[in-house]
């Protein structure tokens, strides 16, 4: 896999992510790209180069893929698409078992079992102790009341008060970027609540 295979395979699928269904207000094209990009900086922040980066890239790029086809366990689905996806680009068994495994380590809760599934996991929640917290949220908000996740916006509240309190970043680097971030977001909505 090169740097040129991945940019092919990512222009495809981006292209296949318009057709997500528009309620998908966060777990959008917008979000793969973002996650795409959170992977880099992290990686780049905790040493990760070469082909193990090439591998966090492609794990992001289809971490939600499988939203294309179902809502519940997405993550197995989007497995099986970038199985699918990438048959002719002739990954090894090892590099396709990784992938995957990457895949599967944003389910929530999230336990990633080593450093690079820690970097995905970080990079996939990223946006909790960023400035567009909020906005995000909002969107993420949105779509739970439109599948019927939460009844209400009062159970959105809480299930997002207690996401942000039993939440932690697997990284080191995230954990000093964005963990203050992430709790200043939380005291601000408990002094709403």
């Amino acid at each position: 896999m090169t740097e040129k295979d991945f940019q092919v395979l990512k222009q495809r699928m981006l292209a296949e992510l318009e057709g997500l269904d528009p309620h998908l207000t966060y777990h959008s094209k917008a979000h793969t790209i973002d996650v795409i990009e959170q992977c880099i900086n992290i990686g780049k922040r905790e040493g990760i180069e070469g082909h193990d980066m090439m591998l966090l890239k492609m794990a992001a790029l289809f971490h939600d893929t499988g939203f294309l086809r179902t809502y519940l366990n997405h993550e197995a689905m989007g497995c099986n698409i970038f199985t699918e996806k990438t048959a002719a680009f002739h990954f090894s068994a090892n590099d396709n078992k990784v992938v995957k495994e990457l895949i599967m380590a944003t389910r929530l809760p999230q336990a990633p079992a080593n450093h690079l599934q820690s970097i995905i996991c970080d990079a996939d929640l990223d946006y909790l102790g960023r400035d567009d917290f909020f906005t995000i949220g909002d969107n993420l908000r949105t779509e739970f009341l439109h599948f019927k996740i939460v009844p209400d916006s009062e159970a959105w509240e809480k299930m997002q008060l207690n996401f942000l309190k039993t939440h932690h970043y697997h990284t080191r680097s995230s954990q000093q970027l964005r963990e203050p971030v992430k709790q200043q977001h939380y005291a601000e909505l408990v002094g709403e609540m």
